[in-house]
């Protein structure tokens, strides 16, 4: 297993074990990719993870290398763990973490998705997500939605 975070990248080993990319709110929300990331390394996971201990915000070339990165280990990863943490709607709604879910969704890769219940547009999530492949679920909990990430890469 392994841990990657942005702008890293790394060569798989056969010591990796299965993938999962960390997507959804960053900016704005409580920092929920560290748990995320342990509570997965723990069941053998490989974590890669957008959430930067420090991102250069003043750097104009960073926005670039950052969504490089993350468009990358999106297509690379086993599975695409979503998750919306609860925030408030007049500092973000996180319109990229939707763009990743539509992409995700309509390229038809493996992904768990959560939504926290005040997480501002938790009604669309559900919405595309049962448009999109009827009968997914959305976990209302990060704890949840980390359980069906585990369940998802250890069946294969």
């Amino acid at each position: 297993m392994a841990y990657i975070e942005a702008p890293h990248y790394h060569r798989p080993t056969c010591t990796d074990g299965p993938t999962v990319f960390l997507a959804g709110g960053i900016t704005g929300v409580e920092r929920w990719h560290t748990q995320a990331a342990e509570a997965l390394q723990a069941h053998g996971v490989t974590v890669f993870n957008p959430n930067r201990a420090d991102f250069p915000i003043h750097d104009p070339n960073a926005g670039w290398e950052q969504v490089s990165w993350e468009q990358h280990y999106l297509h690379a990863a086993d599975v695409t763990l979503m998750w919306f943490p609860a925030s408030d709607r007049t500092v973000t709604t996180q319109p990229i973490a939707m763009f990743e879910l539509g992409q995700a969704l309509g390229e038809g890769r493996r992904i768990v998705v959560g939504a926290d219940a005040n997480y501002p547009r938790e009604p669309d999530v559900r919405m595309l997500c049962q448009l999109n492949r009827s009968g997914m679920p959305v976990f209302s909990t990060l704890a949840d939605t980390l359980a069906a990430t585990v369940a998802a890469v250890t069946a294969g």
